[in-house]
């Protein structure tokens, strides 16, 4: 007996660093330090010293079910993409700039192409954010997990100057709130998307003229990583006052996390268009609108609440970034919370 007839390839394992290296090349910064496949991985604090009070912000989050999806697709090159989304998405929600990340790969079985594409994708989310991949881990648990899948975490470090940070704290009656575009459904609510469409190949992979391409593609579109954006305002001069990152929970969940007591976010529905998904899913799966409010993003993935007089040149630096903005509603006198109308 030995270690791989028990389930665990060790060989396997380095088959998958060797393989993953030339991804994981791509995101590096000034500030790593050492080689590739060490212990630890060791980020240089040097390009800080000049913030007055350097304030480390970090952020940790998987892809939840939506790797079913991957899994039955066979599809495994942007997965990873999403899970860099969810944690540097987070940490720019406070104004920082995502420095490094580490992500975790529990498998059934170790096939090393198939980790290697994981990691593509999540050097690929690395390089959407600036932030450089310094380390990982890649377990093999055989007899927990079925050969065929896996889990996939990440864990993400970014650094703001307290002074900039982004705590809702200023916020006033008057102020307008942003809505920066989704690319769909991103990493949240599948598990009501499983019941709502068929989870069998033949259906994923059919072709629908209002989504401009498969189901399968649609929902498995990786989720859209903010930080340019949001560091294009940030140097454009525009202050942003608070800032929510749609996830679960939606609309009504998440803008309030971004507000201080005494006032209320008022967004207006008809003021941008919700992408084809939200209405097929919505239809399909005869879901209140008020529970697709309460569970997805409806198309805007990131709220910004900036002045009113910086609006233009808010609007102005997140198209700049490539991305796509709207001006959804407003800050209003009142009790905590967000009014949908």
């Amino acid at each position: 007996m030995d270690y791989k007839k028990a389930g665990v390839d060790i060989e396997a394992g380095y088959r998958s660093v060797e393989l993953m290296k030339e991804h994981v090349k791509r995101t590096m910064r000034p500030e790593v330090l050492g080689g590739i496949g060490g212990f630890s991985g060791a980020f240089s604090m040097e390009a800080i010293r000049n913030m007055e009070k350097p304030t480390l912000v970090s952020g940790t989050d998987g892809v939840g079910t939506k790797l079913k999806l991957a899994f039955l697709l066979d599809k495994h090159d942007t997965i990873g993409i999403d899970c860099v989304a969810m944690c540097v998405n987070d940490i720019a929600c406070a104004g920082a700039e995502p420095l490094f990340f580490l992500d975790y790969i529990a498998c059934g079985k170790n096939y090393p192409e198939k980790i290697a594409a994981i990691v593509g994708g999540v050097a690929e989310g690395c390089v959407q954010a600036g932030a450089a991949l310094i380390g990982g881990e890649t377990a093999e648990h055989p007899g927990m997990m079925p050969e065929d899948e896996y889990d996939l975490a990440g864990f993400a470090v970014g650094v703001v100057d307290e002074k900039d940070l982004i705590t809702g704290k200023d916020l006033r009656p008057g102020d307008v709130l942003l809505g920066i575009a989704s690319t769909g459904v991103h990493s949240n609510g599948f598990s009501l998307i499983r019941k709502v469409f068929p989870m069998e190949r033949e259906a994923l992979n059919e072709y629908f003229e209002e989504l401009g391409t498969t189901l399968g593609e649609a929902l498995l579109t990786p989720t859209r990583i903010y930080v340019k954006a949001l560091r294009s305002v940030k140097e454009a001069g525009v202050c942003v006052k608070a800032c929510s990152h749609i996830t679960g929970g939606g609309f009504y969940e998440n803008v309030p996390r971004m507000l201080p007591d005494g006032v209320r976010a008022v967004i207006k529905k008809d003021s941008y268009p919700v992408p084809a998904i939200f209405r097929m899913l919505a239809q399909r799966g005869d879901i209140a609108e008020e529970m697709m409010y309460n569970t997805y993003n409806m198309g805007i993935g990131m709220v910004v609440a900036v002045a009113p007089e910086e609006v233009v040149t808010a609007v102005a630096a997140i198209e700049a970034a490539g991305d796509t903005v709207y001006q959804i509603g407003g800050i209003e006198a009142g009790k905590k919370g967000v009014v949908l109308c």
